[in-house]
């Protein structure tokens, strides 16, 4: 017995001497199974309500740890949450930190989970610590009655009340308008889903050009300092602008009018170019064929096959026969008599023929003229027979 109360002597004096100050210093019993390997993660939280340590720390509904203390961050506005999970659990670098509640009125603890949207990476390590955007909490029940209580103790009832009676006062009798409304709001959402993409991409394309021009704004500065020149120089000349525009105006009025004036003579102008144009297009390739004549008469291309070295052949058959002359005069269809005097008229208009008297009697056309030039004798070199007589096939 004296062994005994003397082991609780000592026992005391050295928890003394070891500055216990009271039972909240004391570890609280209980907890998860941590392994032999524990690693220790910090979580920040804006509120941990009342989560207590050994509270559990969960991964997929199961256990893996338990709260290890609770302080506040360096700032001293947040909750700094210190929890020790299994060795054995893998968690990645970028885990998520969630405060939960068992049930309706049950024990908080901390659930640790991987990032939404497949998005983990790395592996959670011993020091880690998880930082407040990656960390929440549930809405409390305490803060929903409240929330309830407030509005149902004159908070918001007679608010809906009224609110209530005023859309039934703006809706009466608009049923089908805000029914319309309603379809076409939805044909708009519909429209403006299904062309989200297209959306996302203008939006991006404004990004890029709001990106160019802020990387060019020195260059946008220059250009708006230049112009301010030319458009002082227009303000000046506003008058004189004024001036020319409605000189323009009136010019145009006279211009309408002349074409309306002159659209029947344009037309018959355009008209009696129609046969004209027709021909030309007849015509065809045969046009631009004469044209390549045009300037190298009396030679063709095939000319150039004459050219031999630094000559030219040219052969020329020339009919100076004047019988054959005039037989191709003869042959015109314009009279060669034409301006010979009808007989019985005067030259001057004066005859004196009584205006009732028969038409005179014309000279016949000549077709086949006779010899107007005969051969002389020989050796008469005086008259044109000599001259011509070789010319004519006559002898000399």
């Amino acid at each position: 017995m004296k062994r005994l109360l003397a082991v609780l002597v000592a026992a005391a004096l050295a928890v003394s001497g070891c500055g216990f100050t009271g039972i909240y210093d004391l570890p609280l019993p209980g907890g998860a199974d941590l392994g032999d390997h524990p690693y220790r993660v910090k979580a920040q939280f804006h509120d941990v309500l009342d989560l207590v340590p050994q509270s559990g720390v969960k991964v997929n509904e199961v256990t893996v740890g338990r709260v290890d203390r609770i302080d506040l961050t360096p700032d001293g506005w947040n909750a700094e949450v210190t929890l020790l999970v299994n060795g054995g659990v893998e968690l990645p670098a970028n885990a998520f930190a969630k405060l939960r509640q068992s049930s309706l009125l049950g024990e908080k603890y901390v659930e640790l989970s991987p990032p939404p949207g497949g998005q983990a990476s790395g592996r959670l390590a011993d020091g880690a610590v998880i930082p407040l955007d990656r960390t929440n909490r549930n809405t409390e029940v305490e803060e929903v009655l409240g929330a309830l209580s407030m509005l149902l103790n004159g908070g918001g009832v007679e608010q809906l009340r009224s609110i209530t009676h005023e859309l039934n006062a703006a809706t009466e009798g608009r049923e089908t308008d805000i029914r319309s409304l309603l379809d076409n709001v939805n044909t708009m959402v519909t429209t403006l889903d299904a062309g989200k993409a297209d959306i996302t991409r203008a939006l991006d394309g404004v990004n890029r050009l709001a990106t160019t021009l802020d990387g060019q704004k020195d260059r946008l500065v220059g250009a708006i300092d230049g112009i301010e020149p030319g458009l002082r120089v227009l303000a000046e000349q506003r008058g004189q602008l004024v001036t020319m525009l409605q000189s323009l105006d009136s010019l145009s009025g006279v211009a309408v009018d002349t074409v309306h004036k002159s659209q029947a003579d344009l037309v018959a102008d355009l008209q009696a170019l129609t046969p004209t144009l027709r021909k030309l297009g007849e015509a065809g390739e045969n046009l631009p064929k004469s044209l390549e004549l045009l300037l190298t008469f009396p030679f063709t291309d095939a000319a150039v096959r004459g050219v031999r070295g630094d000559y030219f052949n040219l052969y020329a058959k020339i009919d100076l026969n004047l019988q054959s002359v005039l037989d191709n005069l003869s042959r015109t269809r314009q009279n060669p008599v034409q301006d010979v005097p009808i007989i019985g008229q005067a030259t001057n208009g004066t005859s004196g023929v009584p205006a009732n008297a028969p038409p005179p009697l014309r000279l016949p056309v000549i077709t086949t003229p006779p010899p107007l030039i005969t051969g002389g004798a020989a050796g008469d070199s005086s008259g044109l027979g000599g001259l011509l007589g070789p010319l004519l096939g006559g002898g000399v």
